[in-house]
C-alpha cells in the first residue's frame, strides 16, 4: 500500500517544494498504485459512534427548495440508528485524526518525508454516497487529497476569497458562489496537491472515500499569543511599572506621550532568545491538538528486558497520540515528545534524530546504537512512558 514517493515521475521532492508547494495545485495520477483503503464504509460509520473520536456529519439539502438550511452539520459520536435513516445521497461522513486509530494509515505519513514531520497535522477520511459533498470551500492550509475508495470529481479556483463571500448564518465556511476554473476526475490512488487559499469543491461520483492528508498552520496571532504566555510563564520579570520622572499634566485624562513611550520600552527589553523561541516553538508543535495522551505501560520493563525484546526482532512503533521533533544545539540536543522537552547530551544526538525521523523502528537501524548505554535507557523510558510500543504489545 504505501509508495515511498508520491509524486509523478521525474519530479524530485526539490522541484515540488520549488515549484508548488504553497504556490499552485498539483494532480498527481497514480499517487498510490493499486492503493487499497484500509477502513471500509462501515467501519467509518462505527468510528463516528465513538466517545473520544472527532466525527461530523455534512447534509446538502442546498438542491432542496423546502430547507430553510441549504447545509446542516452535525457532531458525533452518532447513534448507530441514524445511519439507516440517512438519504441515499447528498451526505458526507468525516473523521478526524483516523490515523491515530489505524496504524497502517500512520504507515501512509512515511510517503510524504519530504515536508518536516513537525508540519504535518492529520489524516482525515471522509465518505460521501452518490452526489455527496461538503461545499465549495477554502482552506489556510496545505492539503492532499488521495482517493482511497470510488470517483470524485474535483473543481477548483484561485479567486480571491473573503468573508463576504460565504454563505452567512452556516456552521459551515461555504462559499455562497463558485466558479471553478479547473476540474478533475479522481480515482483510487490518484492525489490532487492544494496550497493554502485555492477554493475546491469536491462531489463524490459513486461511493467514495477520501484521505485528506493535511498540514499545521498556525495563525501568526495565534503563536504571538502562545508565545508570550510561554514568556509569562517561565521568565518574564514581574517588576511594576514606575514612573520617578512623573510630571504634572494640563489633562489628567490623557495617556502622555512619555507614558506611551515607557510602555514601549518596557516591551521592548522583554528578554527574548533564541534558546527561548526553540523551547518554545519544539513544545507547541508537539502537543496534541485534540489533548489525547498516552498511558504508561501496564508493565514496565526494565532496560535489559527492553533491549532484548528489541534484539529478539521485534518491531518498534511510535504511538501516534506522541509526536516527536527535535533540535540540535550546540551543547546539548532537545528533544520533544507530546508537548513534554528534555535536553540531552550531544551524545544521543544520532539516537534523537533517528527517533523524530522513524515511526516504525527495526534493531537493524538501531543496532550500532544499542551499543550505548544512554541510548537503550532513553528508549526504554520513552516505551514504558507509552511514547513508544512494540508491535506485539497489541496484537
Amino acid at each position: 500500500m504505501i509508495s515511498p514517493w508520491p509524486l509523478p515521475d521525474g519530479m524530485s521532492a526539490e522541484l515540488f517544494l520549488a515549484e508548488y508547494w504553497q504556490k499552485q495545485p498539483l494532480l498527481i495520477k497514480a499517487a498510490f498504485p493499486a492503493f487499497e483503503t484500509p477502513l471500509s464504509p462501515e467501519e467509518i460509520a462505527g468510528m463516528a459512534c465513538e466517545e473520544g473520536i472527532e466525527s461530523r456529519l455534512i447534509l446538502d439539502r442546498s438542491g432542496k427548495k423546502d430547507s430553510d438550511t441549504p447545509w446542516q452539520l452535525s457532531h458525533g459520536p452518532f447513534d448507530e440508528a441514524l445511519f439507516s435513516e440517512l438519504p441515499e445521497s447528498h451526505w458526507t461522513l468525516l473523521i478526524q485524526e483516523v490515523h491515530k486509530y489505524v496504524p497502517v494509515l500512520a504507515q501512509l505519513l512515511e510517503s510524504f518525508r519530504f515536508i518536516p514531520n513537525w508540519r504535518i497535522d492529520d489524516i482525515m477520511v471522509s465518505y460521501s454516497p452518490i452526489d455527496g459533498s461538503v461545499g465549495p470551500h477554502v482552506d489556510q492550509y496545505d492539503v492532499f487529497l488521495l482517493q482511497g475508495l470510488g470517483r470524485k470529481r474535483w473543481q477548483i479556483s484561485s479567486a480571491e476569497v473573503n468573508d463576504s463571500d460565504l454563505i452567512p448564518g452556516l456552521d459551515l465556511r461555504i462559499l455562497s458562489q463558485f466558479d471553478a476554473q479547473q476540474s478533475w476526475e479522481l480515482e483510487v490512488g490518484d492525489m490532487l496537491y492544494l496550497p493554502p487559499g485555492v477554493s475546491h469543491h469536491g462531489v463524490a461520483l459513486g461511493d467514495s472515500l477520501t484521505y485528506s492528508i493535511g498540514f499545521r498552520a498556525p495563525a501568526e496571532c495565534d503563536l504571538i499569543t502562545s508565545f508570550v504566555d510561554y514568556l509569562a510563564e517561565e521568565r518574564l520579570p514581574t517588576s511594576h511599572y514606575r514612573d520617578p520622572d512623573l510630571t504634572l499634566q494640563q489633562h489628567p485624562g490623557e495617556i502622555s506621550p512619555a507614558a506611551l513611550k515607557h510602555v514601549r520600552e518596557i516591551i521592548n527589553s522583554m528578554p527574548v532568545t533564541d534558546d527561548d523561541i526553540a523551547r518554545w516553538f519544539g513544545q507547541v508543535v508537539t502537543q496534541s491538538k485534540s489533548g489525547d495522551h498516552v498511558e504508561p505501560q501496564p508493565q514496565p520493563l526494565n532496560v535489559e528486558a527492553f533491549v532484548g525484546r528489541f534484539q529478539q526482532g521485534e518491531t518498534l512503533w511510535r504511538c501516534e497520540l506522541s509526536r516527536f521533533a527535535c533540535i540540535d544545539q550546540a551543547s546539548s540536543v532537545l528533544l520533544f515528545v507530546a508537548g513534554n522537552i528534555e535536553a540531552l547530551d550531544v551524545s544521543l544526538k544520532d539516537a534523537v534524530y533517528l527517533l523524530c525521523d522513524q515511526r516504525i523502528h527495526t534493531v537493524e537501524a538501531w543496532r550500532e546504537l544499542l551499543a550505548s548505554n544512554d541510548n537503550c535507557a532513553l528508549l526504554c523510558r520513552l516505551y514504558n512512558d507509552g511514547h513508544l510500543y512494540f508491535e506485539n504489545d497489541h496484537g
